[in-house]
């Protein structure tokens, strides 16, 4: 099955920011494009909206005049859903209701041919429940197109239930065609990017309401410490924060409140308050002219430890002894079966985090999991009330002179980072156990649609494949609400390759 004929026409139903971006791919692509909007006027209204994006498309050089003149001639806006008569694909982007849009196709299916495609661009609700509503659900598939349309490149194929093959086929071709990066997805809660994601919003709120560190600190790890383009605090504040808690809350509910999908409290009485973020001048952060944005907690300087002891090659973070001795501090290298940490001078030890806590061990700091410990330019510790100042200061003062910011937060049993990214692989790992998505789909869905620095299975594979089940398995020891257990597939994932290398531990 191949993509639509550039001659066949497209419509698109809903003209609001969304509906206008798709309506653009498709027009640049080369289609005919119907505009159709229920509120008189507005159809109108959004094809000179897309004539004036045209123009300042041939002022920066990417559409030349004819195309542009050639694109206008092609879009239409229509008065009635009669004049979608002969569209090939018509592609709804109307409120995000169930009824709305039920309502909205069981009109369509009247009007147009029997071969006519129906795609819904819904983030949150079933595709398979909107099918449910056809008297031919087959030709129904999701489209979900990340905003802004025009620019940014994933779109998720969503077959639901009852989606044709044939159906799905084609909308992923012509997804592609139109220049994008289609992912297939089956009809699951969030889908792909909305389900796997919620962990970085997540942990970053949990952190937060276990008092482990403020927004500015935890923002400031996860961007220069975990590689994310954004902080989490950061990130709802621009999408919104009523829109970010309402994909948990559907995703959570969804689920049958899953508790590894629960929404945060603290979030919510942000939503409560008003303060939605960018939009409403005040959320995590204030917005308003002149306001001071908090700084990151910053260690004070201090002095470098002489020397470290390395015990076991420090797994994930075994790049670092070559980082230690580059900074002009001995490495003392013991063979040790069951460590992985290194030991300062004054006898305290510093240890990748694993999902305990410092108040479990004598005097020991954590830290946290970086993308590229070379290029990170901040480190979070973590350490409790028992440990020495003497250890923390010689853990810091050591990340100090590899270049590093240091960010002392509370005694968090798997920090920030590598909480984080160890709940976004086993999401991932258990989405493919259950047919959501392939292992590449996922990779690609997660950088594109996010911006992730890595997908799920590349960082599972850079860390081990045993990292993420341990470090869940303990944290799951330390919070026995099932937040924190590893899923079925990363258990199998694990087991299986520890048997490979015979063992059964």
């Amino acid at each position: 099955m191949t993509a639509l004929d550039l001659s066949s026409p497209v419509a698109v139903v809903g003209t609001g920011t969304m509906g206008q971006g798709i309506a653009q791919v498709a027009l640049v692509a080369g289609h005919p494009v119907r505009l159709y909007d229920a509120v008189p006027g507005r159809a109108q209204d959004a094809a000179d909206a897309i004539g004036a994006r045209l123009d300042r498309l041939v002022e920066k050089d990417r559409l030349t005049g004819a195309g542009r003149d050639a694109a206008r001639a092609r879009l239409h806006p229509a008065e009635t859903l009669a004049e979608l008569a002969d569209c090939a694909l018509v592609v709804e982007a109307v409120l995000e209701r169930l009824d709305v849009k039920q309502e909205l196709f069981r009109e369509l299916e009247d009007v147009v041919r029997e071969d006519c495609l129906l795609a819904t661009n819904t983030s949150s609700l079933s595709v398979t429940a909107i099918g449910g509503a056809l008297a031919h659900p087959g030709r129904l598939v999701g489209l979900h197109f990340f905003n802004p349309a025009p620019l940014l490149p994933l779109v998720e194929v969503v077959s639901g239930f009852a989606t044709d093959v044939t159906s799905a086929t084609r909308a992923y071709e012509t997804a592609r065609a139109w220049g994008k990066t289609p992912v297939a997805c089956a009809d699951t809660p969030g889908f792909i990017v909305n389900r796997i994601a919620r962990p970085f919003y997540a942990e970053a709120f949990a952190v937060y309401e276990a008092q482990g560190a403020d927004p500015a600190t935890i923002d400031a790890v996860l961007r220069e410490c975990g590689g994310f383009r954004m902080g989490a605090f950061e990130l709802t504040d621009l999408i919104g924060q009523d829109v970010n808690e309402s994909v948990t809350h559907s995703v959570w509910q969804s689920f049958f409140q899953d508790v590894r999908f629960t929404p945060s409290l603290a979030q919510r009485r942000l939503v409560e308050s008003g303060r939605l973020g960018r939009k409403s001048g005040h959320g995590w952060y204030d917005y308003a002219e002149g306001a001071d944005r908090p700084e990151p907690h910053t260690a004070e300087k201090a002095r470098p430890p002489a020397y470290v002891v390395a015990e076991g090659d420090l797994g994930p973070a075994s790049e670092l002894l070559g980082l230690i001795r580059e900074a002009g501090i001995q490495v003392r290298e013991e063979d040790e079966d069951h460590g992985t940490r290194l030991v300062l001078p004054g006898g305290g030890q510093l240890a990748l985090a694993d999902g305990q806590t410092s108040v479990e061990f004598r005097d020991v700091v954590y830290f946290d999991l970086a993308l590229d410990y070379r290029r990170a330019t901040r480190i979070a510790l973590s350490a409790s009330q028992d440990t020495s100042a003497q250890t923390l200061a010689e853990a810091t003062g050591l990340f100090q002179a590899l270049g590093k910011d240091v960010s002392v937060i509370g005694d968090v049993p798997g920090m920030i980072v590598a909480r984080t990214v160890a709940r976004i692989v086993d999401l991932a790992h258990d989405a493919v156990a259950k047919g959501v998505a392939t292992e590449e789909d996922i990779d690609t869905a997660m950088r594109l649609g996010v911006n992730y620095p890595l997908g799920p299975f590349e960082w599972s594979r850079r860390l081990g494949r045993n990292w993420a089940y341990a470090l869940l398995d303990d944290l799951h020891l330390r919070d026995p609400s099932g937040r924190y257990a590893p899923s079925l597939a990363l258990y199998r994932h694990a087991y299986a390759t520890d048997k490979r290398e015979g063992s059964t531990s």
